[in-house]
């Protein structure tokens, strides 16, 4: 027998059927928010089963880390690539919580995170925030430290200055653009002896998540840092699209 709830639900997908939010494809009933072939098809990286990962070998060599990885390869012309653009600049926020979600699951049932104090996003600038009205990467945060069973401490860094966008900056300008960038709030006590996973949503040179590390390190030497972005690109860790 049909609940009121499935009956409502069954109207609702007649008035505006829900869709996939990478191939754009009506959603089967029972299917949340992902159709089967793309979920089959997804560029997943593999990288958060592996200690030693094309992600961990880019950072080693520039800041400690822990441990370093991706869930997707951020890959032209693909449907994953619209959806990261659709949650990163066209309100959908719910579909960056939800992937943060399927990545600590994946994270979860591998174990090399299971250490993980606090998940802790890529700040963005108050005024930024403003304009866009969230930050897809604390959504992504908040999905991760969900399946991880942990705090999202979404307020331990701070952007200090309103810097350009890295899309369309040159290997070079994005360093220079993010140099001394970010810095941490309050007191830097808490960090002592702690396991911090930082998550950004897109890692392509690794720019942003080294001057976050940098200035977590500088607040507190003793602390330890991992790194989890949803997508990488290839070309930025000098792999083959």
């Amino acid at each position: 027998m049909s609940t009121l709830s499935d009956i409502v639900r069954s109207m609702l997908s007649l008035i505006a059927p829900r869709r996939c939010a990478v191939c754009g494809g009506e959603l089967p009933r029972g299917v949340d928010f992902i159709c089967t072939m793309c979920r089959y098809k997804a560029p997943l990286t593999g990288y958060w089963r592996e200690r030693e990962n094309p992600m961990t070998e880019r950072l080693a060599g520039l800041v400690r880390i822990e441990h370093a990885s991706a869930l997707l390869f951020f890959s032209g012309g693909s449907g994953w690539r619209e959806a990261i653009h659709g949650f990163k600049y066209g309100g959908r926020w719910r579909t960056a919580y939800l992937l943060g979600r399927q990545y600590g699951a994946e994270l979860k049932a591998d174990g090399l995170y299971d250490d993980v104090d606090a998940v802790v996003p890529v700040p963005l600038h108050y005024r930024k925030l403003l304009h866009r009205g969230y930050n897809q990467s604390t959504y992504i945060a908040r999905g991760i430290a969900r399946e991880l069973g942990v705090k999202a401490d979404t307020g331990l860094l701070r952007r200090k200055r309103n810097n350009p966008s890295q899309a369309r900056k040159m290997h070079a300008e994005r360093w220079d653009n993010v140099e001394d960038l970010f810095a941490v709030r309050r007191s830097a006590e808490r960090l002592r002896g702690r396991h911090i996973l930082l998550v950004d949503d897109v890692f392509t040179t690794g720019a942003t998540v080294v001057a976050c590390i940098e200035a977590l390190h500088r607040a507190m030497p003793e602390c330890r840092i991992s790194v989890a972005a949803l997508a990488v690109s290839r070309r930025g860790l000098g792999l083959r699209d």
